[in-house]
């Protein structure tokens, strides 16, 4: 529980400062003026370069926190199956677990499948992550500029708040599909991969389970989206007007 916690407040600190910062390099190189509003062309490029940053953070953080939450998933089967057996009078003894911890997972990776193996399923990342991230960051300043009073230049905290969450649940839905595809592929052993790539992956899952596998869980991310990501925008958001105080 731990590793996914540290590892999700570290990586939105990343991606936020980088979108920040991302944002005053466009501005000091277009204009001369790094404190100037970024216009919407621009914006755009943030997003997506931060959508790129954001692959190369997070893929291997996913990739464990993945293999480590399947492995728990398979110790409860195994426990399950092992009571049955007692119950039954049969017993076989449960399969050692695989991981001992993140940095094991890691270590292990790295030794079985190579550096490549913690970036497994990164294209399908790609694909989640520069459009998501786009429709992340851009609703939300649009959606701040309708919530904005007339003649001012301030938000309210809790216009702030609104407009991340619903971001937040605009991205996610639409990023649904590219993270089911994304998740299979970091979910796929290395000694029994089902799936070649990520059209194979896409191929092999609609011929199983139909189109509607790619919106499995949709529903779930928009709810959960938006306290999140409404959260962290006003977190984000109030940093920022704090920092500029000095």
């Amino acid at each position: 529980m731990s590793f996914p916690l540290a590892s999700v407040t570290v990586y939105n600190s990343v991606v936020f400062g980088f979108f920040s910062n991302t944002q005053r390099l466009i501005s000091q190189y277009r204009y001369g003026d790094s404190r100037r509003p970024c216009g919407m062309a621009d914006l755009t490029v943030a997003s997506m370069l931060t959508g790129l940053m954001s692959v190369g953070l997070g893929a291997p953080v996913d990739l464990v926190k993945i293999r480590l939450q399947m492995q728990t998933q398979m110790v409860l089967a195994e426990n399950l199956h092992l009571a049955a057996n007692v119950q039954s009078g049969t017993v076989d003894l449960p399969a050692r677990r695989l991981y001992r911890g993140p940095l094991h997972c890691i270590s292990s990776i790295l030794q079985t499948e190579g550096l490549q193996g913690l970036y497994r399923g990164a294209g399908a990342m790609i694909l989640r992550d520069v459009p998501g991230y786009t429709l992340y960051f851009i609703p939300y300043t649009l959606l701040c500029d309708l919530l904005k009073p007339d003649g001012t230049n301030s938000l309210h905290p809790g216009s702030i708040w609104l407009a991340g969450g619903l971001a937040g649940s605009i991205s996610w839905v639409t990023a649904t599909p590219a993270d089911v595809v994304k998740s299979r592929l970091q979910a796929d052993a290395q000694l029994q991969r089902k799936y070649k790539g990520i059209v194979h992956c896409i191929v092999s899952s609609y011929r199983a389970e139909g189109a509607q596998v790619f919106f499995r869980g949709a529903s779930v991310n928009a709810v959960r989206g938006f306290p999140m990501s409404a959260t962290m925008f006003l977190t984000y958001e109030l940093s920022l007007q704090f920092f500029r105080r000095f």
